[in-house]
């Protein structure tokens, strides 16, 4: 199914004047694929015939919304980063008596669980609070909950063990059928709550800001706004993560940041 430029505009705009859902400054190609997908998936024919369904209907404005919002992740993906903020980070963080932590665009919340597992391992997690947030409310629901396939399990040890963890990773889970459940000592400092990085706007001071794989799914203009909203959000000497493809080189303040790790995307503001 096809959809032209300006009818995804016009669906976009419509979308944020009337729910608050601003999704005009993503990445085009690959918003237009994932609404093409649901399009097909919801044998819906058009924009406007999806916007008549979405209008009257709070439950299938969700499932759009879950739909495009991207929320592929996975605990301790990416090993070296992890390690990298082990190394470069955690050391600094024990230097403060408390400190909070934001997940942005946590999705599911595998990406929260696993600072909260690194934290608990460096005797940390009883001195933080971690708000992990997102656009998409079932995913927020989900990461809440704590509750994961078990076949992905076999994925999250792997990543777990190449990170370097301390332990046996089914330590902090416990299975029951199908799915595992993460432990309630983890998720205890964790607060989920909703948040539109295109729209909302600083609402606390951080040590550190996670946000890794979601930039990518921005244009340059959203990729820059939200940085700034990083910086103002981030203490003095506050440290920044970001996804091994996303970059500050273009944005407007990627001269009042240092790299701590090239490689691994991590940064801290100066």
């Amino acid at each position: 199914m096809e959809v032209e430029e300006h009818q995804l505009w016009g669906f976009l705009e419509k979308l944020y004047l009337n729910f608050g859902y601003d999704f005009r400054d993503y990445a085009r190609a690959s918003l237009k694929r994932r609404i093409c997908h649901y399009l097909q998936l919801k044998k819906i024919n058009s924009l406007h015939e999806l916007w008549e369904t979405i209008e009257s209907n709070e439950l299938a404005l969700e499932q759009m919304i879950q739909e495009i919002s991207v929320t592929v992740t996975e605990m301790f993906r990416d090993p070296t980063f992890f390690k990298s903020l082990n190394k470069h980070v955690i050391p600094r963080l024990k230097t403060y008596p408390f400190f909070k932590v934001w997940v942005a665009g946590c999705a599911t919340g595998e990406e929260v669980y696993t600072i909260a597992i690194i934290l608990k391992e460096a005797g940390l997690l009883e001195r933080s609070i971690i708000y992990a947030t997102d656009i998409n409310q079932h995913s927020l629901k989900r990461a809440s909950d704590g509750i994961f396939p078990i076949d992905s399990m076999k994925n999250y040890i792997a990543n777990y063990q190449q990170y370097g963890g301390l332990g046996e990773f089914s330590q902090y889970y416990s299975a029951k059928y199908n799915a595992v459940m993460m432990n309630k000592d983890l998720s205890k400092n964790i607060v989920f709550a909703p948040h539109n990085l295109a729209v909302d706007h600083v609402f606390n001071e951080f040590e550190l800001i996670i946000c890794r794989n979601v930039l990518i799914y921005f244009n340059q203009n959203l990729q820059n706004k939200v940085i700034n909203l990083f910086y103002q959000s981030l203490c003095d000497f506050g440290y920044l993560g970001l996804g091994s493809k996303e970059s500050l080189l273009f944005t407007d303040k990627r001269k009042n940041f240092v790299e701590i790790d090239r490689k691994e995307k991590l940064f801290m503001k100066s």
